[in-house]
């Protein structure tokens, strides 16, 4: 589903407001509407309702549920903030229309402000700013702000918490926005919702639909795009019933030095599960009895090296190349890192973990890299990568996306909601996966299950997608039977099976 930034949000409003057609404030009716049917459901009318409205359209929105909520015999009590006079024509509207409920105490401020009492069991609707904020707030806006977060009245805000900006929060004050306890957000989610930062700003998000024009959905392009479930079952292929492990891939994977087995062992089960049908496993030679036992299924070429990889493979019989999990970084390893990759340009790879560690004190590496090559980072191994620590994760993607136009690679930022950075400069969201996979191993999973994808044939783009959603699905299913507390990576694997199962019903 396309992720429209706040401008391209702006875009489909025009153009619903043009096609459908509609007037702007009769579709800010429609939007009230539904917002206050999910105030309803939650609040009864015994509940006392502070309305904080600024004078823009979100103020606007305010304005037309304070009216709703006053129709169903709510005590609503209303602060329109006007200091500089100038309301947007739809919240000039409303402000008219709420002026005939003479049983609403409503005010105007245009000048000084006694704030009301925010009280235990009372419910504050936030409509100071929306989605079309630039900058910090500061001043009297600030002052409120800090006021509603200090108070027990419980929070809901309108499509954004006030002072939250929808993409780019680099300067912003985290002081100075609001924390609600439910966030009604109008159409989809925000870019900002699925930062790690920002997300004790919006308590409970719950996307409203308000139908907003589906030709301009198509029309209109987007950067991001968030993946779901539909979407990834149509990329899914199907399996030939005459199929035989030879032509169902051959996948190769470096991992694990002495010590560091386990790493090898993660990755190898993972591709293993993911319907590659051969995988050969590169490691040391004291990694042989663990590999042997562990993984009986995979073929091992063993380094010449006891404890370390010093030496890379021919990669002509393989059609995919996965590399990093737990081999270290010494310098052996390191040059045989490179060398395996520079031998790797014609066949798809998955870089990770201590081959990004290599590469972000090798620089000058990078650029021997195959192109397409899929990045799997997690965000301070991005970050030594670029080279510049980002302030926060709206930074971090920009560098990210920045990169990956310019190696001409794929850059898949882990986290709670993995991004994935393409060469052509869009990001795909994921929107599977639990706190519970904050866990060792995950990564080498992740690197195992997006190897097997491509030695079957699928294309790099559609590898990562699928490869990052499936994780998420599998780590899903294993928090559901064995609970977050206790999830471990080799879980998520045991999970695969169900999560493959789920993609084909």
């Amino acid at each position: 589903m396309k992720l429209f930034t706040s401008q391209e949000i702006h875009e489909l409003d025009t153009y619903t407001i043009e096609h459908e057609p509609i007037r702007s404030v009769d579709l800010m009716e429609r939007a009230a509407k539904v917002m206050t049917q999910a105030i309803v459901e939650r609040w009864s009318n015994i509940v006392p309702v502070i309305v904080f409205a600024g004078p823009k359209n979100n103020g606007g929105d305010a304005l037309a549920i304070a009216r709703m909520l006053a129709d169903k015999r709510y005590d609503v009590s209303v602060y329109l903030f006007n200091t500089k006079k100038a309301l947007s024509e739809d919240c000039a509207i409303n402000r008219e229309r709420l002026k005939e409920y003479k049983d609403i105490h409503f005010e105007e401020i245009i000048d000084e402000f006694n704030p009301p009492a925010l009280k235990e069991g009372m419910l504050v609707i936030d409509g100071l700013f929306g989605t079309g904020l630039n900058r910090p707030l500061g001043g009297g806006f600030a002052a409120l702000v800090k006021l509603i977060n200090q108070s027990k009245a419980e929070v809901v805000s309108i499509d954004i918490p006030s002072g939250l900006m929808s993409e780019d929060n680099s300067n912003n004050i985290r002081a100075n926005i609001i924390c609600a306890n439910l966030t009604l957000t109008l159409h989809q989610p925000k870019l900002s919702y699925f930062f790690p930062e920002y997300q004790k700003y919006l308590g409970e998000i719950k996307v409203l639909d308000i139908q907003l024009s589906a030709e301009g959905q198509r029309k209109i392009p987007a950067t991001f795009v968030t993946l779901e479930e539909y979407d990834m079952r149509k990329l899914m292929k199907k399996r030939n019933p005459f199929a035989h492990k030879g032509n169902m891939g051959h996948a190769l994977i470096a991992a694990g030095c002495y010590g560091m087995a386990g790493a090898a062992v993660l990755a190898a089960r993972a591709c293993l599960r993911s319907g590659v049908g051969k995988l050969a496993i590169r490691s040391p030679k004291k990694n042989n009895d663990i590999l042997q036992i562990s993984v009986p299924e995979a073929v091992l070429l063993l380094d010449g090296s006891e404890h370390q990889l010093t030496d890379a493979v021919d990669p002509a019989d393989y059609d995919a190349v996965g590399i990093g999990p737990g081999l270290g970084t010494k310098e052996p390893t390191a040059i045989a890192i490179i060398s395996q990759l520079r031998r790797s340009q014609q066949i798809p790879c998955v870089v990770d973990a201590d081959a990004i560690n290599v590469l972000s004190t090798h620089r000058a590496w990078l650029q021997q890299v195959p192109k397409g090559t899929i990045f799997t980072p997690h965000p301070k191994e991005f970050d030594k990568l670029y080279e510049t620590p980002a302030k926060e994760s709206y930074e971090r993607l920009s560098h990210a996306m920045e990169m990956a136009k310019r190696l001409e690679c794929y850059i898949l930022l882990k986290g709670h909601h993995s991004m994935l950075c393409t060469p052509e400069g869009n990001v795909f969201i994921n929107t599977t996966g639990n706190a519970g996979m904050a866990t060792a191993g995950s990564g080498d999973v992740l690197l195992g299950i997006i190897t097997a994808l491509l030695a079957r044939g699928y294309e790099r783009l559609q590898a990562a997608c699928l490869g990052m959603y499936i994780h998420g699905l599998a780590g899903d299913i294993a928090a559901e039977e064995k609970c977050m507390e206790s999830l471990i990576a080799s879980d998520i694997i045991e999970s695969l099976p169900k999560a493959f199962r789920k993609m084909y019903q």
